[in-house]
């Protein structure tokens, strides 16, 4: 499977456009964390499964040139891109797997990554799922492992920039789609076939100035928000950056 055209919609992407007057015509990726009340999953690998399922569905075969998802990817690419983050749970989660999309799995956590669509036209099966409430407790671990058995990125969360796992999962999540242009390009089939792995880690300020350096040499991909929940417009909140070879 070619990966190039799907890669080069990625690569082009900028924050660009306006919304459309009516809210309900927004364009936004649906994103749900599974969360079981009595075995909730570790925070750094429900974050990893949702950058995954991310970065998976927007290189699905299904999202190239003349397939079924690509006008919807197109179309969400070609804007102010926008995921909306919900937990699901028992038969909710199972419900929701009949919807287009990827589901990945991290350990014992699994997110999945639905096709983009307008808000007002969203599922009812996603809809009714909450949106609040999707905290899960544990630390992030503070550097990589580097193994050379699977991940090629290393998304690395803003320091001192506290959000909730519903919201980091959505800024997890664009920095693996938009950081998926750092696999090295003989890697990056290998890197998709293997479930698009990703680690997420937790920079210090120290770290974090040098990822910051890096982006001017084009070394990283730092994630802006725009500043609709919980944050400051233009808070940098993720750095997509490559990991060396194990």
């Amino acid at each position: 499977m070619a990966l190039s055209q799907n890669l080069a919609r990625l690569t082009h992407y900028s924050p660009r456009g306006v919304d459309p007057d009516d809210p309900a015509l927004v364009l936004a990726m649906p994103l749900v964390l599974q969360i079981e009340k009595a075995t909730p999953p570790a925070r750094a690998d429900l974050l990893a499964a949702a950058a995954q399922a991310t970065a998976l569905a927007c290189l699905d075969p299904r999202s190239e040139p003349g397939a079924p998802w690509a006008a919807e990817f197109d179309a969400w690419c070609a804007g102010r891109i926008r995921k909306i983050a919900r937990r699901a749970r028992g038969a909710q989660w199972t419900a929701v797997q009949d919807l287009p999309g990827v589901t990945a799995q991290v350990g014992q956590a699994q997110a999945r990554a639905f096709v983009p669509g307008p808000v007002g036209a969203t599922d009812r099966r996603l809809t009714k799922l909450q949106i609040e409430g999707t905290d899960v407790e544990g630390d992030l671990p503070a550097a990589p492992i580097v193994d050379g058995r699977g991940a090629r990125l290393c998304l690395w969360v803003a320091p001192d920039l506290p959000m909730t796992v519903g919201k980091l999962a959505a800024q997890v999540a664009h920095a693996s789609m938009l950081g998926a242009v750092l696999v090295p390009a003989d890697q990056v089939q290998r890197w998709y076939d293997d479930g698009c792995p990703v680690q997420v880690c937790q920079a210090d300020r120290r770290r974090w100035a040098e990822l910051l350096e890096g982006e001017t040499r084009g070394a990283a991909i730092v994630v802006r928000d725009a500043g609709y929940t919980e944050i400051a417009p233009g808070s940098a909140t993720v750095i997509a950056a490559p990991l060396p070879a194990g």
